[in-house]
């Protein structure tokens, strides 16, 4: 795996993402004389990451650390939405499903055969016959080749 990568290195690093992505980040953060710049604060300088006022755009998770993706400016509701989405999605999903299954066709046809089988037994023990007889088929009907034909 290690030789794998060292041989793809070259290609890999002269990839910039930057550029792919179509816009440049630069650090907003004062040098440091001990470390130098850190990088933690990038802030997009395209023109559309800005609004009519000049502000730049502030992601959802700056303003609220646990964002769920089902409010953009309140935590409250954010977190409300996600709850019920979340307990009606997978409620639904379990109710409706489980009833889906529930009425499902007999598969393999299990429950008609054992109904057939009861009503055989039924029929035959009124007419006197035995359950089973010795012969699966009426041997009066089957044809058997002579003994000189092979």
């Amino acid at each position: 795996m290690a030789s794998r990568l060292s041989r793809i290195w070259p290609t890999l690093s002269r990839v910039r993402l930057s550029s792919a992505l179509g816009s440049r980040c630069v650090s907003q953060t004062p040098k440091s004389s001990a470390s130098g710049a850190v990088a933690a604060d990038l802030q997009s300088l395209s023109p559309a990451g800005h609004d009519s006022h000049g502000h730049a755009e502030v992601s959802p998770f700056d303003k609220n650390p646990d964002f769920h993706g089902f409010h953009h400016s309140d935590p409250f509701v954010d977190e409300w939405n996600m709850r019920l989405a979340f307990f009606f999605g997978i409620s639904v999903a379990i109710v409706i499903g489980g009833t889906f299954i529930h009425y499902l066709p007999d598969h393999g046809m299990r429950q008609w055969a054992r109904r057939e089988a009861e009503r055989l037994i039924k029929q035959r023990e009124s007419e006197g016959l035995p359950l089973m007889t010795e012969n699966y088929y009426d041997p009066s009907t089957i044809v058997l080749p002579s003994s000189g034909e092979d």
